[in-house]
C-alpha cells in the first residue's frame, strides 16, 4: 500500500491529537518533540539515575534547602539578563 501524501498524514495527526485524553497530552508532546529534536529524544530515552545518594550528598541537599533565602529570586535573574 503506497504511503499517503504528507498533507493527508498531517491532517490525520491533527485529528488524532484532538482525541488524545487530557492526561496523556504531556506524554504525546514529549514523544512528538523527540521526533523533531534529537536532544529531546535523548532525554526521553535516557535511563533513570539509579545510583544511590551518599550520606554526604543527602546532607548537602538538606542543608541547601534549609537555608532561608539561599536561592536567587526570579525577578533578580531576569534583571541580570536584561529581561
Amino acid at each position: 500500500m503506497p504511503e499517503a501524501e504528507p498533507s493527508t498524514v498531517r491532517h490525520e495527526l491533527h485529528i488524532l491529537l484532538d482525541h488524545i485524553p487530557d492526561n496523556d497530552v504531556p506524554t504525546a508532546r514529549r514523544f512528538l518533540r523527540s521526533l523533531v529534536d534529537p536532544v529531546e529524544l535523548s532525554l526521553l530515552t535516557a535511563p533513570l539515575d539509579d545510583e544511590p545518594e551518599s550520606e554526604e550528598e543527602r546532607s548537602a541537599v538538606e542543608e541547601a534547602r534549609s537555608e532561608p533565602g539561599s536561592g536567587t529570586p526570579h525577578d533578580e535573574v531576569l534583571r541580570e539578563f536584561g529581561l
